[in-house]
Parts: structure tokens; sequence; C-alpha cells
């Protein structure tokens, strides 16, 4: 379960914090030809490498950057804007799937390994990772059929200011619930829509309002 936790953990990292938006727009505009979608795939199974701290993984690091490689590239082949939704979900699930079947080639395998020896603490880890960005690309996603139009709107608010809002608001969800403070979860939920009341009021859009609520 330990080097379950770990290529899932690369994974996380690969593919959300260190893959710029500058790659993501590149590979979607050239496609195969472009030279992020192979650096990025060769980034995760290096990442791989790095988190079990073993040589002897390089076969299972090169399947993983492999299969990493060919599942991007066939979602940028068969991605539109009318599938981009449907496809990102697809195409963590079909990355997910992959670690699990290599994991279950390699897990009567014995290696020593180096760190994240406890399985509590990295699955700890792996969740508060998984809550920040990856959380805000699938919430973004998700929700996208029901943006508002930009256009009459206030650009006054900060750059980014909804992203780092949801990463901390699911920060405090998640610790709330690992200590057990469940009243805590409702007391900042209605914090949040206290604040965020006036906000909405002053729009005058409901479609603004029901946005904020649906990405709540």
């Amino acid at each position: 379960m330990i080097i379950l936790l770990k290529l899932f953990l690369a994974h996380i990292v690969g593919d959300f914090l260190l893959q710029p938006t500058a790659w993501v727009k590149s590979k979607e505009e050239k496609k195969l030809a472009a030279w992020q979608l192979y650096v990025h795939s060769i980034l995760h199974g290096l990442l791989v490498l790095l988190f079990l701290w073993n040589w002897q993984f390089w076969k299972y690091a090169l399947l993983i950057s492999f299969a990493h490689l060919i599942i991007d590239s066939l979602k940028l082949i068969l991605q539109n804007n009318a599938n981009r939704r449907l496809l990102f979900f697809i195409d963590q699930a079909v990355h997910f799937i992959s670690i699990y079947l290599i994991w279950l080639w390699l897990e009567e395998k014995n290696f020593p390994f180096f760190i994240f020896e406890n399985e509590s603490f990295l699955l700890l880890i792996t969740g508060i990772i998984f809550l920040t960005s990856p959380v805000s690309f699938g919430v973004k996603i998700f929700i996208s059929k029901w943006t508002p139009d930009p256009q009459g709107q206030d650009s006054a608010s900060l750059q980014s200011a909804g992203k780092y809002i949801g990463f901390f608001e699911r920060m405090l969800v998640f610790v709330f619930i690992i200590i057990n403070q469940w009243a805590a979860v409702g007391f900042l939920l209605a914090a949040k829509s206290i604040f965020r009341f006036g906000d909405l009021k002053e729009a005058k859009d409901r479609k603004l309002t029901e946005y904020v609520l649906i990405g709540t």
C-alpha cells in the first residue's frame, strides 16, 4: 500500500503542482508537436524514482512515464470544446487505473524505502496535496458550463483570489474532519455565506449567485 500511495502522490505532484498553465495551453494548441508533452511525461517518471528512492524501480518509472505519454496523447487528439470536461475526468481515472495496475505488478517485490514509511502520514500528505490544485481543477472544469459572462462584471478582485480561498476552505474542512470537529465545518460554511452575501446582493446577477453556490 505504501508504494501505491507514493505512485499516486507522484502523479498528483507532476500533473498539477509541477505543470504550468502555459504548458497545458501549449499542449492543447500544438498537441503531439508540443515539447511540453514529452517533458511532462518524463517528469512523471523522475518523480516516481524520487518518491520511491530506489534505482531498481527504473523500469516501473519508465513504464509509468510511457503510459502517461500515451494517455495524454490520446486525450489531446480526442479533446474538443464539447468533451473537454468529460475527458478531464476520464483522463485522470485512466491515469490512476494505470498506476494501480503497475502497482499490482510490483506489489510482491520487497525493496528498501527511503522515506514516507508510515502509511497514515503518507495518506494524510496525499490528501492535503489532492485538496489544492487537483480539486481546484476538478471543480473549475465541473462548473465551467455555468461560468457567468465576464462582460460587465467587476474585475477589481484580486487575481486568483478565489482559487486560494478554495485552498484554505478545503484545508480547514479537512482538518476539522480529522480532529472530529464537525460543528466547525458548518460554522465555516455559514461564515463564508455571510461574507459572500453582500457581494452577491450587490452583484445583482442571479447567474453569479448560482455559480458561487454551485462552487461552494
